[in-house]
């Protein structure tokens, strides 16, 4: 009995086949195991940006902020500049709590408006 190789060598050299139904069995599978066992980071208490007070090795009056180019710091319409060291100003924890801060990078600045009985001098500092 003779071999048919002519038969055999279509066989191989034929098109592949790639049954897509198992493939995509096993990828919604997958992807619904990864959305089951995924954590979400929910909005509640902490999603201010601020560090908890447990985050610290204390609580802090000042807290640092870092602008790329930092040349302004405008506090109540008085420039206050001659705090900046590094880019970075030193804002009291009421100012960030109670008050109101505007960065403004391309412009390197930061507008900073206070508590009302929060005086101007304290409002921010050099940092240390």
């Amino acid at each position: 009995m003779p071999l048919d190789t002519d038969r055999y060598r279509r066989k191989i050299h034929g098109k592949p086949r790639f049954n897509m139904v198992p493939f995509i069995d096993i990828l919604f599978t997958i992807l619904i195991f990864l959305v089951v066992t995924a954590t979400f980071g929910g909005g509640g208490q902490g999603s201010s940006g601020k560090p908890e007070i447990a985050e610290n090795t204390g609580p802090s009056e000042y807290y640092l902020i870092p602008v790329a180019g930092l040349s302004k710091v405008t506090v109540n319409g008085v420039d206050m500049s001659g705090h900046i060291k590094n880019s970075a100003v030193a804002v009291h924890t009421r100012v960030i709590d109670e008050g109101e801060i505007i960065i403004r990078p391309k412009e390197g600045a930061i507008i900073i408006t206070t508590p009302p009985d929060l005086p101007v001098e304290r409002a921010v500092r050099t940092p240390s």
